[in-house]
């Protein structure tokens, strides 16, 4: 059985770099990683629970330039696995 890897894209420079359609996210614990995904997500229900989640813990002030999602990157990796379309 052949593993489908979710469609994010990693980066890890500046904003020039997210394609249209796109945002860039920060996740992790202590060490936050960039990742990439599609503005899609944002509107699908376990990313919602997520963003809600952020919003209690970072408010609206995003100092990195992205969303920080606050969540381990393998729970995260797993989360947009199934919000492939």
């Amino acid at each position: 059985m052949a593993i489908r890897m979710p469609r994010i894209i990693k980066k890890s420079s500046t904003a020039k770099d997210v394609p249209k359609g796109h945002c860039a996210v920060y996740v992790g614990e202590e060490q936050k990683k960039r990742f990439v995904i599609p503005i899609s997500f944002l509107s699908q229900p376990l990313f919602q629970d997520l963003l809600s989640q952020a919003e209690e813990e970072f408010g609206f002030d995003h100092p990195m330039g992205g969303l920080t999602m606050p969540c381990r990157e393998d729970v995260f990796i797993n989360l947009t696995s199934h919000l492939r379309n």
